[in-house]
């Protein structure tokens, strides 16, 4: 039987450095791996609470200074608003009243706003948003989404303010919910009642501006249409009262007709 002849101790020294750096490699891409994975459950966990959303007192405060960077039209100039906000969950996370007297706003556009929040943030993903403006055409009868918001039934438990419900749900297709972004990744939803739809969408779209939560691709990507101005497409809201949009006059609802 014929003997193999000795290995040069250098063949076997690079053999071991090889496998040496194999298992360094892995061991990177592992590291790395489990890095985006812990990154990712941070995102998850963040958004899956409310700790990623600004509490009431500052939405309070962003609602009271929003009308006063510009023009918003509707019936109130954006000052009789209810905000409300939503986790990823479509849990609520805050209400706020538009001031401290009853007589002074809607008290039905409480739970509209929050509405508003579950149904903003439950239509979007974090490649894209979709205001409640946006869903409007979409859930008309003949088109694609019709009757989507109808299996979105509004807990009436939340109609109590002593109450205290996690979820409140609700299903709306007209201005005035905004989804919430931070680093790229939705975290909730906005709700803003009170007003127009059309004068709610901007009051909306300047709080989340405020926040520092718009989308990704910037603040404008799921604004309010109108085909007046735009053309007409699958995302267009018609006008409301007195309709300003980025502090520009759009026009007026028209008149009722043959009835």
């Amino acid at each position: 039987m014929t003997r193999s002849p000795n290995r040069p101790s250098f063949v076997i020294a690079g053999a071991f450095a090889s496998i040496t750096l194999m298992i360094a490699a892995g061991a990177c891409t592992t590291r790395s791996a489990a890095n985006a994975t812990a990154h990712d459950s941070a995102n998850s966990e963040a958004a899956s609470d409310c700790s990623a959303l600004p509490d009431a007192k500052t939405i309070a405060g962003y609602l009271k200074r929003a009308p006063d960077s510009g023009q918003v039209g509707g019936l109130f100039g954006g000052r009789a608003e209810w905000a409300a906000t939503v986790n990823r969950k479509g849990e609520i996370c805050s209400v706020v009243a538009p001031s401290d007297s009853a007589g002074g706003y809607w008290p039905g556009s409480r739970s509209i706003a929050m509405a508003k929040a579950f149904t903003a943030n439950g239509f979007s993903t974090d490649t894209a948003a979709m205001s409640t403006a946006r869903l409007y055409t979409f859930a008309q009868p003949g088109h694609s989404l019709f009757g989507a918001v109808q299996p979105e039934p509004f807990n009436p438990d939340c109609l109590d303010p002593s109450k205290m419900v996690k979820v409140c749900g609700g299903g709306i297709a007209f201005g005035g919910g905004v989804p919430l972004y931070r680093n790229g990744h939705i975290i909730g939803g906005l709700g803003v009642s009170g007003d127009t739809p059309c004068a709610d969408h901007e009051i909306a779209k300047r709080v989340r501006h405020m926040a520092r939560l718009d989308p990704k691709a910037g603040p404008a990507v799921d604004d309010i249409q109108y085909s007046r101005v735009d053309h007409a497409s699958i995302y267009t809201h018609p006008l409301c009262p007195n309709t300003w949009r980025n502090g520009q006059k759009i026009g007026e609802e028209p008149p009722a007709s043959g009835y």
